[in-house]
């Protein structure tokens, strides 16, 4: 038995050794039967006697340890040398950023009401320490990072408020999902439609990378330590951020089904492992596909379909997605017990009907609206946008109007 802090308490911890995961029977027995490798003691006595033996006064009367914070402004030098520093103290994700100088930070928080100082959440990327907690101003730092503008500043923000890391600590190796719904998609060119998961759109590309930077740096993410992540996933750079096609779509947008007002904005937050794979066909396709598969939620599945999908699937009878739902739930009750694990967002721009089958969980929606000036979302005189995809429209596909 030792003892160890975690959130302020010193638990006791023994450990088997690893790994316990698609090991024979009598491996994981020799586990049990063997001893602590970190210890040497039994393994057995030792979990027996930590569960046994009475709390000793430090147990009863934990000290709290807080982390030191980060100085607030760096120690002015070289562009070459600073981008070496944010590099080697492991602040980025490995790709060039922008320097948050005390200018551009200014400028950022033009894109918000709240005042600098105002706490806006707290994150940890891991359970086995204290969640770190962040202001207006150190989130409009992340966001001048990524190479964001004031107006992506409202949507960081909630992403921000809803203290979720993208990438938590696990030996399993997570992605996130990003979508976003409502009129903010519109108003600082979100793509929804033709690639909204390819790096062909400016927001999609900066808002997913700022979730990322968060979690890095407010989440801790030290490898090794505080992240685990066994293989890791090229998803956790962006996140897999986009809108939702709410113009496109057969049924109400994503963010109405899960209890908003159409007119508000929102971003709503998923977890799984992965992209499981491309299909085509109907629901009952759907359901042979998702028969195959255990997802890592105790059943959890996310589709992305293309809004000809949606279209398709109304006509079959489904008006709400939530019918497809129960239906699934009905005809694998041995491994679903609530319907809202399987979920339907409508992206996509009418290309082929297709639809993306993932693993991800939906976690949370949060409200954007909160976070955006009164005045508006703030625009440069000439917003920042990358070239728009030719849609689909009157039938047609690929050709220019």
């Amino acid at each position: 038995m030792r003892d160890n802090m975690s959130h302020g308490m010193a638990l006791r911890w023994s450990f088997p050794p690893y790994p316990v995961g698609w090991v024979s029977r009598e491996t994981l027995r020799g586990y049990i039967e063997g001893n602590d490798p970190v210890t040497g003691l039994p393994l057995m006595e030792e979990i027996t006697s930590a569960l046994t033996q009475p709390l000793t006064e430090e147990e009863k009367h934990p000290r709290i340890i807080k982390r030191p914070e980060h100085p607030r402004l760096l120690e002015p030098d070289t562009e070459e040398n600073l981008h070496r520093l944010f590099l080697e103290n492991g602040w980025t994700d490995g790709l060039p950023i922008i320097l948050p100088t005390e200018e551009r930070v200014a400028e950022m928080l033009t894109g918000t009401d709240h005042d600098p100082n105002e706490i806006v959440g707290m994150m940890s990327v891991t359970t086995h320490e204290e969640r770190l907690q962040y202001t207006v101003e150190k989130v409009a730092v992340i966001a001048v990072m990524a190479g964001a503008r004031p107006e992506h500043f409202p949507v960081i923000l909630a992403l921000a408020a809803s203290g979720r890391p993208s990438m938590p600590s696990s030996t399993t190796s997570f992605a996130s999902m990003m979508v976003v719904n409502g009129p903010i998609h519109n108003e600082i060119g979100m793509n929804c439609g033709l690639g909204a998961l390819s790096p062909i759109n400016y927001a999609n590309s900066v808002i997913g990378r700022a979730w990322t930077l968060m979690s890095i740096n407010f989440g801790d993410v030290r490898p090794g330590i505080t992240f685990t992540a066994s293989t890791g996933t090229t998803i956790n750079y962006n996140n897999m951020c986009c809108a939702e096609n709410e113009e496109l779509s057969a049924w109400e947008p994503f963010h109405v089904r899960k209890g908003y007002r159409k007119e508000e904005s929102t971003v709503s937050l998923f977890r799984g492992w992965t992209v499981i794979g491309f299909n085509t066909g109907p629901s009952k396709r759907m359901l042979e596909v998702i028969k195959g598969i255990s997802g890592p939620f105790g059943g959890s599945f996310t589709f992305v379909v293309d809004p000809l999908v949606s279209k398709s699937l109304k006509q079959e009878g489904y008006d709400d997605p939530a019918k497809l739902s129960r239906q699934m739930v009905d005809e694998l009750n041995f491994r679903f017990k609530r319907p809202e694990m399987i979920n339907f967002v409508v992206v996509g721009g009418e290309m082929n009907p297709m639809w993306v089958t993932t693993d991800f969980s939906y976690f949370q929606t949060v409200s954007i609206d909160p976070w955006i000036p009164k005045t508006g979302v703030k625009k440069d005189p000439k917003p920042l946008r990358m070239p728009v995809a030719t849609m689909c429209k009157d039938g047609t596909c690929g050709i220019s109007h």
